[in-house]
């Protein structure tokens, strides 16, 4: 037996905060809320949850684990991303056919913007 990711939870201060900006970026809806817990829809057809996580403590040292968004351009998606609160943390980098960026959410947690292939 395979287990299969059921979720990927991000832990945060902020539930409505965390949960407008990761929706608006990635056009998802609340699927579940809870008083310490909201889910948006799949992350594709047969893919986890995107799940949020009240916790008390914040963020303290960088991810161990992170998302990698493609993107058709990362400059036009990094202004849709600052437009809904993130901040970038580098320059784009990378294969020059292929750049990335890394960035982080309102909260601080890392994530990279990266050009589809």
């Amino acid at each position: 037996m395979v287990p299969k990711v059921g979720n990927v939870a991000i832990d945060c201060n902020d539930l409505d905060l965390m949960v407008a900006f990761w929706g608006g970026l990635l056009g998802m809806k609340v699927t579940t809320r809870e008083e310490d817990w909201i889910d948006l829809e799949r992350l594709g057809q047969d893919g986890p949850l995107l799940s949020f996580q009240l916790v008390p403590e914040g963020k303290r040292v960088k991810n161990r684990v992170h998302l990698d968004l493609d993107v058709p351009d990362i400059q036009v998606a990094g202004v849709h991303a600052r437009e809904l609160g993130a901040s970038p943390v580098s320059e784009p980098q990378g294969d020059p056919r292929r750049p990335f960026q890394v960035w982080q959410d309102p909260e601080g947690n890392e994530f990279c913007l990266v050009t589809e292939k």
